[in-house]
């Protein structure tokens, strides 16, 4: 049977337009959304949507709706990736129309920054509130990335990515990381944040974390970072992130231990009061997680009453088959 030539002869015609390889290498350093991608080629926004349209037909871009907005992005696996790969590989690293493109994209980043500053500004309070209850996130972080391991980590996953400071954190560790949250502020804030890190090797897509759009056993590191007190039900956040995870690989859980401060329930919308153990246990059964004991972390002396944090390390097991190999 003769190959069928008909996939990489839309890529090349797709590739194969100015503006369309314009978009690509600005999309191959973040994601764009339409009105990003005007601000920067300075083209109309019927005239780019036509011919996101065209890059998207060809696989060579991912669309991602969020809320009102779409954010586009360039392919990341399978032959569209290769083919990106191989045509970048022969375009000058050093070429006018598209250094002109990326100064300019500096400037729209910034404007990105300065509306995440805004939304977060006006959180920030109810933040510093309830850090103040807890141990400090620097020492949380720190027994993080010990219990993870050094790495490399092929690919990371971050549920309920937020403000991205998990994908800040493993990102340097890793081949691919990305995060997924429902919010498109806070995203907003996540990709500000990952811009000004000069983290490149990190994304974020709006999603729920009970029905996650990564493939099954393709992850080997997955992170629910104080997210499962807000879930109605956290073991099918659990089981979704055993889903995606490689036989052997991690999960890492950060949480509340239970407590009884009201508050967080009816001012802060904490669905849950912290996470007890034998919830976690079950879940974790329920997902053929082996979980480890928590590592906890008191409050602070001046805190009381104050939230214990537990960090939860999780391994998935291997299928049967595997495991007789």
């Amino acid at each position: 049977m003769k190959p069928d030539l008909a996939p990489m002869i839309d890529r090349l015609r797709a590739a194969g337009e100015p503006t369309r390889l314009r978009i690509l290498a600005l999309l191959r350093e973040r994601d764009l959304s339409v009105g990003e991608l005007v601000q920067v080629l300075s083209q109309s926004q019927p005239r780019l949507s036509h011919h996101l349209k065209v890059l998207t037909g060809a696989g060579l871009v991912e669309r991602m709706p969020e809320g009102s907005f779409v954010f586009y992005r360039a392919a990341t696996r399978g032959d569209g990736r290769a083919f990106l790969d191989s045509l970048f590989a022969q375009i000058p690293q050093v070429v006018a129309t598209l250094k002109r493109d990326a100064d300019q994209l500096e400037e729209v980043s910034a404007l990105r920054a300065a509306s995440a500053e805004t939304f977060f500004s006006g959180i920030a309070g109810n933040w510093d509130t309830i850090r103040s209850l807890h141990y400090p996130n620097e020492a949380i972080e720190r027994a993080l990335l010990e219990l993870a391991g050094q790495g490399p980590f092929e690919r990371v996953i971050d549920f309920g990515t937020g403000t991205g400071r998990m994908l800040v954190l493993f990102a340097p560790l890793a081949r691919e990381a990305e995060g997924i949250d429902l919010s498109h502020h806070m995203l907003t804030v996540a990709r500000a944040n990952l811009e000004q890190a000069g983290i490149s090797g990190a994304r974020v897509r709006q999603g729920d974390v009970t029905s996650v759009p990564f493939e099954s056993n393709s992850a080997d590191l997955v992170i629910i970072h104080q997210v499962l007190h807000f879930m109605d039900a956290p073991g099918k956040v659990i089981a979704e992130a055993s889903r995606v995870l490689k036989p052997g690989g991690h999960l890492l859980v950060v949480d509340f231990a239970a407590h009884d401060l009201e508050f967080l329930r009816t001012e802060h919308g904490h669905h849950r009061l912290g996470m007890r153990d034998d919830n976690m246990a079950a879940w974790a059964s329920e997902a053929d997680l082996d979980l480890a004991e928590p590592r906890s972390f008191a409050p602070p002396d001046a805190s009381s009453p104050g939230l214990v944090v537990n960090i939860w390390v999780a391994e998935k097991q291997a299928a049967p088959e595997e495991a007789k190999a």
